[in-house]
């Protein structure tokens, strides 16, 4: 196999996986929240049926965030506008002041960008890693990164996340 089939059918997996854990996770397990009026403004487009999605939205309420939910079944165009770059996906995609964060990035990482304002498009942690915001299960964290990428394509390590076993 060449190495952009391999890609490609690595980038259709990626997909695959995405799929079915958004839609394993129902509405009906999520609690709503309350923000907080001072609170920086994020606008979060997802899909509709996306449970993991809303777990996130979630997490950034509960972290200070005001979130402006907004569904969409075209996430591909959104990311396109947005300038996702196309090797960083996930389920979905939130604008806050200048920036861009696509994904499970924690809340964290998200005040942490707009407290240093780096010359940067946005911010990413690509597919759905277990353990993420969003994407808890118990005590369990795979190892992930969030990737800080810019308008040229350049993209750096963000932030690390150590992966958690616990039995």
């Amino acid at each position: 196999m060449t190495t952009e089939r391999i890609v490609r059918a690595g980038l259709l997996l990626a997909a695959a996986a995405l799929i079915a854990a958004c839609q394993a996770q129902s509405p009906e397990e999520m609690a709503p929240t309350e923000s907080t009026s001072s609170a920086p403004n994020m606008t979060v487009y997802h899909d509709p049926d996306c449970g993991c999605c809303s777990k996130w939205i979630d997490h950034m309420r509960v972290n200070g965030f005001a979130v402006e939910a907004v569904p969409t079944r075209d996430m591909n165009r959104m990311k396109r506008d947005l300038g996702v770059p196309r090797n960083l996906p996930s389920c979905h995609t939130a604008v806050v002041g200048d920036y861009v964060i696509e994904g499970h990035v924690p809340a964290g990482d998200v005040k942490r960008l707009l407290a240093e304002q780096p010359d940067a498009r946005g911010l990413s942690v690509p597919g759905m890693p277990l353990g993420s915001p969003g994407m808890e299960m118990g005590d369990r964290r795979m190892a992930y990164d969030v990737i800080q990428f810019h308008e040229d394509g350049d993209t750096s390590v963000f932030t690390h996340y150590e992966a958690i076993e616990r039995e």
